[in-house]
């Protein structure tokens, strides 16, 4: 079956502000896996903070969309998934036919250990963690932050910075995606924890850029329902360098 593999309409973002009413379209992409980021958004950053030929990583793989764009615009990647469901659904998405020369590999593996990666390794680093436990993407896998309360992710979340830091070359930049959450109406800043760990391990802060939030499915349940508090409607995307 014949594919579109490039969005319609790119132009590539200017300020610090992103905002992408569609989810995307081209490829394999979809909206399907509930939490995944749209395309648009590791384009962006591949496009900017990358080469072609360069070595991205993405040890939150979900259903493979950093690794589809790498793929498309002509970079070796790595993906890593603590879910086997993930890892196969992210082969899946990347069994397509396009011409660049890529070389990518997925890794059923924990984002906290990536011993399998040598130091000083990876060209650019692009990611979207769980929201703590917003969502939980298992039942019960060992390891996986996404069943964990604030207070454990965050362990985990340094421990994920540190090896970030670790298989990073020096001079190169690590992209993270995170939105906060709230719990009995207050705000729990899950995003300014995320970016003081990064901080903490060694990296340097280069970007915050603030996305507009579309197409989350709890917005439909608290729209109609009188409350005391904002709906969130953004995410942070941190970009640090070593």
């Amino acid at each position: 079956m014949l594919i579109i593999l490039q969005p319609h309409s790119f132009s590539p973002e200017q300020t610090t502000i992103w905002s992408f009413p569609g989810r995307g379209k081209w490829a394999t992409h979809s909206g399907g896996y509930r939490g995944n980021w749209t395309p648009y958004v590791p384009r962006n950053l591949m496009l900017r903070y990358s080469n072609p030929g360069d070595w991205v990583l993405d040890q939150f793989l979900g259903s493979g969309t950093t690794l589809v764009e790498a793929k498309l615009l002509n970079r070796n990647a790595i993906g890593v998934d603590i879910n086997p469901q993930s890892i196969s659904l992210s082969e899946k998405n990347l069994n397509f036919e396009c011409e660049t020369q890529s070389k990518i590999f997925v890794r059923n593996g924990d984002a906290t250990d990536l011993s399998f990666i040598k130091d000083n390794k990876i060209d650019f680093i692009c990611t979207h963690p769980p929201y703590a436990n917003i969502i939980n993407y298992s039942a019960n896998i060992e390891g996986d932050i996404s069943l964990l309360n604030e207070h454990d992710f965050f362990e985990s979340i340094n421990k994920v910075a540190k090896e970030a830091l670790r298989v990073l070359k020096k001079g190169k930049c690590c992209a993270v995606m995170i939105g906060d959450k709230r719990h009995r109406g207050n705000v729990v800043p899950l995003g300014f924890h995320l970016m003081q760990g990064f901080l903490n391990a060694g990296f340097k802060l280069k970007e915050i850029i603030i996305k507009e939030q579309h197409n989350c499915k709890s917005t439909d349940k608290w729209i109609n329902v009188e409350k005391k508090f904002l709906m969130l409607a953004h995410e942070y995307i941190f970009v640090f360098y070593k």
